[in-house]
C-alpha cells in the first residue's frame, strides 16, 4: 500500500506485508529489503507478475455489516463524519444505505492536496469542523479519520474528544463481555486502564511495542481477540489480526444500541480512574539525550522500569512514558495517575520543564 497516513500531502511512504497480511517491521525483514535496495543487488525473477482487477466493493460491505449483526436490532443514531477529505468518504457511502444512521457529513469529499488541513485529529485545531457540526445537528457521536482511515476519533454527543486510550479500554471490555479470559494487546504510552479492565475481567493483558507492524506480530504471537494503541490504531483477530477504521465505529454504535447508553457514560468513570495528559509532542535537538536525563531525574528505588518501548517508568500513584517517534523528529510524552488529575498535570508540567524544546 503505498500511503503518507496522517501525514502531510507532501510525505509519502510504503506499509509492506507478506501472505496473510503478516506485517514487514525492522525485526522482520524491512532492514534486510533496504540493504538490498541500496546496494542495487537485485536479482532477475524468472517469470514475470500479472495484474488482475479485484472489486471488492460488495465482500467488504458484507464483513463491515456483520458487525452490526443483527442490523435490525441496531438503533438509529445520528452520526457526524468527517474523513478529512482523505478516504474514509467512500466507505461511508458504500454501506449508508444499509445502517440505520443518519450521516452528518463533513470535509467529505476526497482531496490529497487536503484543503481543510491535514487529515490528523491528533492535532487539536484539527476538530473544530467536528464538534462544531456535532453541536450544531445535536448529534449522538462524532466520527474522525486520518487519510488512509486506519485510525478513527471519536467525540461525544456533547462534542468532547474522547483519548484514544479511552476508547482501548471501553473495546477491550465489550469483547471481554462475550469472551472471557481473550488475550487483549495494548502499547506502552498509557497503560493501566487497560490492564485494569483486562485483568478485572479474569483475562490477560500484553504489552507490545507501538506501532503497526509490531501489534500485528504480538496479535498473531498471542492469538489476541483484540488489541489497541492509544493513537487509535483498534486490531482485532477477526480481521486478519489487522487493524480498522471502519470496525472500531460500529462496534460502538452496536454498544450504545445494546446499553441505552451514551459515548459520555460509556467513558466517564474509566477517564475520572485514570486521568491521563494525552501524547505531547516535542522537538528537541537530542532526543536521546533528553531521555537519558530524564531517566537521571526520576529514577528511584521504588520506580519500575520498562523500556519496551522508550522509557517508561511506573510508581505508586502515577506513571509516564517517553519515547522518540518512529515516523518525525520529535519526543513523545504521556502521563496517567491513579484518579488524581492535579498529580498527573503537576508531573505533566514538571517533565515538560525539564525536556524543553518546542512544541510539535
Amino acid at each position: 500500500m503505498v500511503t503518507a497516513s496522517h501525514n502531510p500531502k507532501d510525505y509519502n511512504g510504503m506499509k509492506l506485508v507478506r501472505e496473510q497480511s503478516k506485517p514487514i517491521s525492522g525485526d522482520t525483514g524491512l532492514q534486510a529489503i533496504k540493504a538490498l535496495i541500496q546496494a542495487q543487488d537485485f536479482i532477475e525473477s524468472p517469470r514475470r507478475g500479472a495484474v488482475q482487477a479485484l472489486d471488492h466493493h460488495a465482500a467488504y460491505q458484507a464483513r463491515l455489516l456483520a458487525y452490526l449483526d443483527p442490523v435490525e436490532a441496531i438503533k438509529p443514531l445520528k452520526i457526524v463524519v468527517n474523513p478529512g477529505n482523505g478516504g474514509a468518504g467512500a466507505v461511508i457511502d458504500l454501506i449508508a444505505d444499509a445502517v440505520p444512521f443518519e450521516f452528518i457529513k463533513v470535509h467529505f469529499e476526497a482531496d490529497g492536496h487536503f484543503p481543510n488541513g491535514v487529515p490528523n485529529p491528533l492535532l487539536v485545531e484539527n476538530r473544530g469542523s467536528t464538534i462544531a457540526a456535532i453541536k450544531a445537528s445535536g448529534a449522538d457521536m462524532g466520527i474522525a479519520w486520518d487519510g488512509d482511515f486506519d485510525r478513527c476519533f471519536f467525540f461525544d454527543h456533547n462534542g468532547r474528544f474522547i483519548e484514544g486510550y479511552y476508547m482501548v479500554g471501553l473495546l477491550a471490555q465489550a469483547f471481554l463481555a462475550t469472551d472471557p479470559g481473550s488475550t487483549i494487546v495494548h502499547d506502552p504510552r498509557l497503560t493501566w486502564n487497560t490492564i485494569d479492565i483486562t485483568e478485572t475481567s479474569g483475562a490477560r493483558a500484553v504489552m507490545s511495542k507501538t506501532g503497526h507492524a509490531f501489534m500485528k506480530e504480538t496479535m498473531r504471537a498471542e492469538d489476541a481477540i483484540y488489541g489497541g494503541e492509544m493513537s487509535a490504531h483498534h486490531y482485532f483477530r477477526d480481521f486478519a489480526y489487522c487493524d480498522s477504521g471502519m470496525v472500531p465505529w460500529l462496534l460502538i454504535a452496536k454498544l450504545m444500541s445494546a446499553t441505552g447508553k451514551t459515548l459520555a457514560e460509556l467513558v466517564d468513570d474509566r477517564m475520572l480512574a485514570f486521568p491521563a495528559s494525552g501524547e505531547i509532542n516535542r522537538r528537541v535537538g537530542d532526543a536521546a539525550a533528553v531521555i537519558k536525563k530524564i531517566e537521571a531525574a526520576f529514577m528511584t528505588p521504588d520506580a519500575v522500569v520498562d523500556r519496551t518501548d522508550g522509557l517508561s517508568l511506573d510508581f505508586k500513584d502515577w506513571r509516564f512514558n517517553l519515547r522518540m517517534s518512529n515516523t518525525e523528529p520529535v519526543i513523545r510524552l504521556n502521563v496517567e495517575s491513579r484518579g488524581l488529575p492535579e498529580l498527573m498535570q503537576e508531573k505533566t508540567d514538571l517533565l515538560l520543564d525539564l525536556i524543553g524544546g518546542e512544541l510539535a
